[in-house]
């Protein structure tokens, strides 16, 4: 391999691109004037007409799809949050019941969080924020970068707005403080990088949730068996809990539809029989707790505790567990349907349960450390437990299903090391499945398990991920009312004052059992991010390397034109993630290789903000100057959500797409022609027969010209395509201090040489693959 390094010299494009008004107002009737920006504005903004759509709304009369949407949410959507009352009273009185009054505190305590977190926070006002339909951290991170440009890679190009996904629908009031926020995120590098890390910590809590769920669910829900089966040990539940985890991450790669969607009936039984049993509960054992609709109890149960009911709110905050996954999971269904489902059955089944279980309590308060099987009525036991073990296993499948959705969108923005990602529903478009993240969470599960061994532990480990994830979202909620919604600055404050107030009440009381299993999720998320930020430092630097050594257009030119030998029959790809020119290796592969084929197109993956780009509006071609050179340039572009090259004929799809834009590259052209003629006919009426001539000559020159190129075109893909790929070697520069040589000598090729490369990542066909060598000095 040879080394390009900074020092050497080396072509630098001078393509500088005008700002967006200045661009827009521009005569583009020019092909003078066209062919002076790197940009591929005039096809794009061509394409946003053509297939502009709206955000993806749910019809209102739409019904019945609503409704069986609503229904199907059920087993995928509310899996945690509804088997919470499996441990949430045993996780709040860990040291037992001093005072019978303190259990209507905490049921009061249980039915205000889940009305304002769950209820009115999240299906009210989170689930507004979604991106065109799909939701999660990363949603609201894309909706901030697409109207503040605070991305840490310079790859915001005009054509990009056109994206008829892309767009925001902005109200036109109170844009002052929108706009002053706006300015100082632009200008602000902390801002900037402050925003991507808090990104990186929200994913890696979720994914950190995605281990404990598992394990917290399944141990509770198997830990039942021992009310009726005595002579269960610690050792046999635990046992029995690790074979079910390693059960339920094997069946993963039937995919979310398979294993997921026929869940709902099961949740909906589950529902049921909570709800049923708190009633039955309420009734038989204390009515009077009805009383703890009144929030005093919640004074009066501080008052009487002090520090012990701070601390306590620990076990309360795990009744909201799974909150996030009403976010997250509704680009699966629709923002009207996980409302319906919360408010018909979720959230009233879970009320009546919490209730029931309090009733029951009242009563025998010696019982609570095994609240929910103590207080099912005896013929209904061992229904329960089996609606229970599956019950949690479901909970267990949302949380896995989102941690590979989460993964994906990590890797879309170069933040995640490259992995295999199998897309495993044809119906469905966001289900996927990791392997390598799969197996790495079912060892993390089954060690959890193993060295935990009770849901107390886990459940102080299980609160922190829940709570960090639910004060990061109000934090980027808040930005997005600012400068997004421009929402009345008292409603802002309003929210903060309460939603944020408890949010932050809860993280200090997790925070507290940090030293008795809170340090896990912290740890899981350090160490996530630790490889989040050695993968995206890096990935940045690449790129910025590749811009600054990117080669111009003439450059191209004079290489094809003093190429020794002549042009090979046939089509070559050139893979790079450089969305601005062309890439070095290009320079490179001449050098070592004095050979080109008929047709080059230089392929660069461009990742925007936003959830899914239309295949429509996917390719952007831009062809390099004269034509006879059949060189192209093509960016394609994918959001966070989309599939790369995954049961997708992205070779065939790239030529269909190619041919398209000749065709319409050569109308253009003949239109700013006839243009120019057009002027010339306004000036007398002698030259109108010749103006008609010329329109003529020019459509048959255009047809003709069409023609040949697609016929080229056909010949050179018939005679074979080659895949070219860049095998980059990353090194730290000479006279680099320690700390980036350990970052990219060690850390980052470490990730690299372990983890699956481009052309695997892409599905690249091996035969047809030429990896070309290039060490980058960073």
């Amino acid at each position: 391999m040879s080394t390009i390094t900074e020092h050497e010299e080396s072509t630098i494009v001078s393509e500088e691109e005008k700002p967006q008004e200045q661009l827009n107002g521009e005569d583009l009737h020019s092909d003078n004037k066209l062919t002076r920006y790197d940009s591929m504005d005039i096809e794009s903004g061509k394409l946003g007409r053509r297939y502009h759509h709206g955000g993806g709304a749910t019809k209102s009369g739409e019904w019945a799809v609503v409704l069986q949407l609503a229904f199907q949410s059920l087993g995928v959507v509310y899996g945690d949050i509804g088997t919470s009352p499996l441990y949430v009273y045993a996780s709040t009185f860990t040291d037992g019941i001093k005072d019978k009054d303190d259990i209507l505190g905490v049921l009061s305590l249980i039915f205000y969080t889940i009305t304002l977190i769950p209820l009115i926070k999240y299906v009210f006002i989170v689930l507004r924020a979604n991106d065109h339909g799909d939701g999660g951290t990363f949603a609201l991170y894309s909706l901030i970068c697409r109207y503040a440009k605070v991305g840490l890679i310079p790859s915001q190009e005009i054509e990009d707005q056109n994206v008829s996904t892309f767009q925001l629908q902005l109200p036109n009031n109170r844009l002052r403080i929108a706009s002053k926020l706006q300015t100082k995120l632009e200008n602000s590098n902390f801002a900037k990088y402050f925003l991507l890390f808090a990104t990186m910590l929200g994913t890696s809590m979720v994914i950190g949730d995605g281990v404990l769920t598992p394990c917290i669910s399944v141990l509770s829900a198997v830990g039942g068996i021992k009310e009726s089966a005595s002579f269960m040990t610690e050792d046999m539940i635990v046992g029995a809990s690790v074979a079910i985890l390693i059960f339920l991450f094997m069946v993963q790669r039937f995919g979310t539809d398979k294993v997921g969607y026929s869940f709902a009936p099961i949740i909906c039984v589950w529902f049921s029989f909570i709800a049923g049993i708190g009633i039955y509960n309420f009734f038989r054992y204390d009515p009077s707790v009805i009383k703890a609709l009144n929030p005093m109890y919640i004074v009066y149960y501080f008052k009487r505790n002090k520090e012990r009911a701070w601390i306590s709110l620990g076990g309360v905050v795990l009744s909201i567990t799974g909150t996030e996954a009403l976010f997250a999971d509704v680009g699966h269904f629709s923002v009207r349907s996980i409302q319906i489902s919360m408010c018909t059955v979720t959230y009233p089944a879970l009320i009546l349960a919490y209730t029931g279980q309090a009733s029951f309590l009242r009563k025998n308060n010696l019982f609570v450390a095994d609240t929910f099987y103590k207080s099912i009525p005896g013929p209904l036991y061992w229904p329960m437990f089996v609606v229970a073990v599956l019950a949690s296993i479901i909970a267990s499948q949302a949380m896995i299903s989102g941690t590979f959705s989460i993964i994906q969108q990590s890797l879309s923005l170069g933040c995640f090391p490259r992995v295999k990602i199998v897309h495993t529903s044809t119906k469905y478009q966001g289900q996927v499945y990791v392997p390598e993240i799969n197996y790495l969470l079912m060892l993390a599960c089954v060690c959890v398990t193993l060295g935990f061994r009770t849901t107390e532990k886990i459940g102080n480990a299980y609160g922190i991920a829940v709570v960090f994830v639910m004060t990061l979202t109000s934090a980027f909620l808040v930005l997005i009312m600012i400068m997004i919604w421009k929402t009345h600055i008292l409603l802002i404050i309003s929210y903060v004052l309460i939603i944020g107030t408890i949010e932050i009440v809860y993280l200090s009381s997790v925070l507290y059992k940090f030293d008795q299993g809170g340090y896990l999720p912290l740890a899981f998320a350090m160490i996530l991010m630790s490889i989040m930020y050695v993968w995206n430092d890096v990935y940045r630097k690449k790129y910025y390397f590749e811009l600054d050594h990117k080669i111009s257009q003439e450059k191209v030119k004079e290489i094809v034109d003093h190429t020794n030998s002549q042009r090979l029959p046939g089509l070559a790809v050139f893979y790079s993630e450089l969305v601005h020119g062309i890439p070095p290796i290009f320079k490179h592969y001449i050098a070592n290789v004095p050979a080109l084929h008929s047709v080059l197109i230089f392929v660069s993956f461009k990742s925007l903000p936003i959830s899914k780009v239309p295949i429509e509006e996917r390719f952007l071609f831009r062809r390099v100057q004269p034509k006879d050179l059949q060189v192209f340039r093509c960016v394609v572009r994918y959001g966070y959500k989309d599939v790369r090259n995954e049961q997708e004929p992205f070779e065939r799809l790239l030529i269909e797409k190619l041919k398209e834009f000749i065709t319409e590259d050569y109308h253009i052209g003949s239109e700013m022609i006839c243009t120019n003629v057009d002027e010339v006919q306004n000036e007398g009426e002698l030259v109108e027969d010749v103006v008609q001539c010329d329109n003529e000559l020019v459509s048959v020159k255009r047809e003709e010209a069409i023609e040949r190129d697609v016929e080229y075109l056909d010949k050179a893909w018939q005679d074979g395509v080659v895949h070219l790929v860049g095998e980059h070697e990353v090194v730290a520069a000479k006279g680099a201090n320690i700390g980036k040589r350990v970052l990219i000598d060690y850390a980052y090729n470490f990730l690299k040489k372990n983890l699956r490369q481009s052309n695997k990542v892409f599905d690249i066909p091996h035969k047809r693959m030429l990896k070309v060598g290039m060490t980058y000095e960073l």
